[in-house]
């Protein structure tokens, strides 16, 4: 599937770039493969680089508010400074490395409400930057992830939406500025002991490290709020267990330890 975005960097007569994605569709710690074509307008020009970034919406708290903004959060240089001809044409083949922490926007070919993903393209020419809109972009669950959210659809909980806020999960391994959380409405069976369940993961190459919160009332580890608790996943014997059952335990253990239990 190939998505196509079509932008002029300085207004009528400017040079023009189009990026095509081989495949848009990727998971956290794989590749998204393509080609930059740059063509040449009516008069020759100076480019100082060709760029590519991965753009997600993040939640900004800011004193009592919080507002949401698109944030560039991993970025590569194509090319250095080339001179184009009018009527030329400038193609760049290109393997971009996704990163693990990646948010994923899409569960079961589903997208998950409230996520936003995409490729900029980006040219400086003459010292006057122009970007591309998004190129959409779909990121999969990793295949441990999917093991984690089919255990919670098995016990009955539900997709409510997908958010990605800014700051970090206290006690794990985190590179980007930015976490996700997936809510899910409770099933019948917590009904009166979990109103709301949160789900962060953050993959690492090594292993998945997921974070639970159910309750919550601010950020995951802060002082006031009720966090569920955190383990790891291991990629090669994530199939040996079985995870609703674990699933199953710790919440039901987690709601009698807080007095829930109905």
């Amino acid at each position: 599937m190939v998505f196509k975005k079509i932008f002029r960097a300085l207004g009528v007569g400017g040079p023009s770039v189009e990026t095509v994605l081989v495949d848009p569709v990727c998971r956290p710690g794989g590749f998204l493969e393509g080609q930059v074509q740059v063509a040449g307008g009516d008069h020759a020009v100076d480019v100082e680089y060709v760029a590519i970034g991965l753009i997600t919406r993040v939640g900004v708290e800011s004193g009592d508010g919080e507002y949401n903004a698109d944030q560039e959060f991993h970025r590569q240089r194509l090319t250095g400074s080339f001179r184009l001809d009018p009527a030329a044409r400038h193609e760049v083949s290109f393997r971009f490395e996704v990163p693990w922490e990646t948010p994923i926007t899409e569960v079961y070919g589903q997208r998950l409400y409230g996520m936003t993903m995409g490729l900029a393209t980006e040219l400086e020419v003459a010292r006057a930057v122009d970007k591309s809109d998004l190129d959409p972009v779909s990121v999969r669950p990793l295949p441990a992830e999917e093991r984690i959210l089919d255990a919670l659809l098995r016990l009955g909980f539900r997709f409510n939406r997908a958010d990605v806020g800014r700051g970090r999960v206290y006690g794990v391994e985190q590179h980007l500025p930015f976490y996700q959380e997936i809510e899910f409405h409770p099933s019948p069976a917590y009904a009166g002991a979990i109103n709301q369940l949160e789900l962060t993961f953050l993959p690492t190459p090594r292993q998945l490290q997921v974070v639970l919160e159910i309750d919550k009332q601010g950020g995951l580890f802060t002082e006031g709020h009720d966090a569920f608790g955190r383990f790891d996943v291991d990629y090669a014997t994530v199939d040996q267990v079985d995870w609703a059952e674990q699933l199953d335990r710790w919440l039901r253990q987690s709601a009698q330890r807080r007095g829930l239990s109905s």
